[in-house]
């Protein structure tokens, strides 16, 4: 193991766009089908329930924290209908499900997403069995990432030390708590990432793609 990594008990990692690439473009479809629900919600035409979407985005750290807090959305309807897309694009990465059967502690899911769908993603990938647990949006209490609660909540509920943790994201935003709290942090850029203004000086690592940098420090003695 990379001798700066020795420490790392916890390996955790967020979901779409880190386990898989974002050529794979599965959230283009998820974006749609939420676009379309404000469409539906509140009678808007497309490009006006596009704005009012992005804006609950960035404002509410994801579109469903917007519309619950702006108009009372039930949770579970919401992601019932904006997760109901095709999987097809993604294949089984062997490379992958070795790479984090590897690794030496614990691992673990921590996703803005839920169960349901997160299974699906892991099914199509191969890594069904490859971690010990998922942390969802309901598991968070619906105040996502990168709410600090939502790191408090994780580590509480698995007695997880900071410092000995390492969190993979393809999202600079979402690795700014982590390291807040002593995880070593990890930046999928992968050319997900919308906010390419953002400060970066709390990433430890930038990797292109998650499988052969997984796969290099394991080969370092």
């Amino acid at each position: 193991m990379l001798a700066r990594l020795a420490p790392i008990r916890n390996w955790i990692f967020d979901l779409d766009n880190t386990l898989y690439p974002a050529s794979a473009d599965l959230f283009s479809q998820v974006d749609a089908r939420m676009t379309a629900f404000i469409q539906d919600l509140l009678g808007l035409e497309h490009d006006e329930a596009r704005r009012v979407q992005k804006g609950y985005f960035h404002n509410h750290g994801t579109t469903l924290s917007g519309l619950m807090t702006e108009h009372h959305v039930d949770p579970h309807a919401f992601l019932a209908h904006v997760h109901d897309i095709e999987m097809d694009v993604l294949e089984h990465d062997a490379p992958l499900v070795a790479a984090i059967a590897k690794l030496p502690g614990r691992k673990l899911i921590f996703t803005n997403g839920d169960v349901p769908y997160a299974l699906r993603i892991l099914d199509r990938l191969g890594l069904r069995d490859s971690f010990e647990a998922i942390h969802d949006i309901h598991a968070m209490d619906l105040m996502p990432k990168p709410y600090a609660s939502a790191y408090a909540g994780f580590c509480a509920r698995f007695g997880i030390d900071p410092n000995e943790s390492l969190f993979v994201d393809d999202m600079v935003r979402n690795l700014a708590p982590a390291k807040a709290i002593g995880m070593t942090t990890v930046w999928v850029d992968n050319g997900s990432e919308q906010s390419p203004g953002t400060e970066r000086d709390h990433i430890d690592f930038t990797v292109p793609v998650l499988a052969p940098w997984l796969e290099s420090i394991l080969e370092i003695a």
